[in-house]
């Protein structure tokens, strides 16, 4: 007899910085979201789906929770607390070195939750002794009773498998809820994007990557090469100037790096054109915060 299929969303939730999105990508198997050093680079909820004949697991990675300093971390933190609402299995990341009480009234949310969490103990492989892990889970046990405890390093690659594991177990019988080929719920578009975004995290300090959103304006595909064009909005003159650099070195560099990883993921030779505009003041504008795709 064939079994049922299964399928459920699982959303993963935590602070930034404690591997999120590392962990989802070990989980899904493709480098979906964006990972970086720098916190809040996961600005929306991106699906990833793993697919096989018995089960579809959707899972979404939020922004990390943080107390909203402007309207764009507003609308962040919205998609943060909507994954509490839609889940069926709850994925809590945290890791060896952050104080648990650091998100207290989230933390209390996330523990009268009625479906089943599973709190992740990420980068264990940072501890120095088998008795401060115990003392760490032990922490945990108190402030998530209800939740089952997975202590993981998604960089080292351990435990994840057994973590995988136990989310299929948990999979309510379902049909699928996208095509069995989708690997994710956002258009090609949307990678092209955050990888541009990623290059700009790791290529400039303080401000720079707070200030930029990168808008594909042209995604022409044949079947062996991709021509895109991709403006980079900042929100004043000297961020242009500091982002394009001397002679256009630095926004070139941004380019081929961009481009290398594009090509990577399409599997297709890449053309890319990269255009920078000054948008003054775009994150407290609503209307622009629109355009780009923050708010509904």
């Amino acid at each position: 007899m064939a079994t049922e299929h299964k399928a459920g969303f699982v959303n993963i939730v935590g602070n930034p910085n404690v591997g999120k999105s590392t962990l989802m990508n070990d989980l899904v198997g493709e480098r979906v979201s964006i990972i970086t050093s720098k916190a809040q680079t996961t600005r929306h909820r991106i699906m990833g789906i793993v697919n096989t004949p018995d089960y579809q697991i959707v899972f979404s990675d939020t922004p990390g929770v943080l107390k909203p300093k402007y309207k764009l971390q507003e609308s962040m933190l919205d998609f943060s607390e909507g994954a509490l609402t839609d889940a069926d299995i709850l994925l809590y990341v945290t890791d060896v070195v952050e104080d648990p009480v650091k998100n207290a009234d989230f933390l209390a949310k996330v523990a009268k939750e009625k479906v089943p969490v599973l709190l992740v103990i990420n980068k264990i492989d940072l501890v120095k002794s088998q008795q401060e892990l115990e003392d760490i889970v032990a922490r945990w046990r108190e402030l998530l009773p209800n939740a089952e405890v997975f202590p993981t390093s998604a960089k080292e690659h351990f435990n994840v498998s057994n973590l995988m594991a136990r989310i299929v177990e948990l999979l309510p019988p379902s049909p699928p809820y996208f095509g069995k080929d989708a690997l994710t719920d956002k258009p090609a578009r949307f990678f092209v994007t955050e990888i541009i975004r990623e290059k700009i995290l790791l290529n400039y300090d303080k401000e720079i990557p707070y200030s930029t959103e990168v808008i594909v304006e042209k995604f022409e595909e044949s079947e062996k090469a991709i021509h895109i064009m991709a403006v980079v909005y900042v929100e004043r003159d000297s961020q242009k100037g500091i982002l394009i650099g001397k002679g256009g070195s630095m926004l070139k560099r941004v380019g081929t790096e961009a481009r290398k990883d594009i090509e990577k993921f399409f599997d297709k030779s890449v053309y890319l054109e990269l255009f920078v505009k000054v948008e003054p003041n775009w994150r407290n504008r609503e209307n622009k915060l629109k355009s780009f795709g923050y708010i509904e």
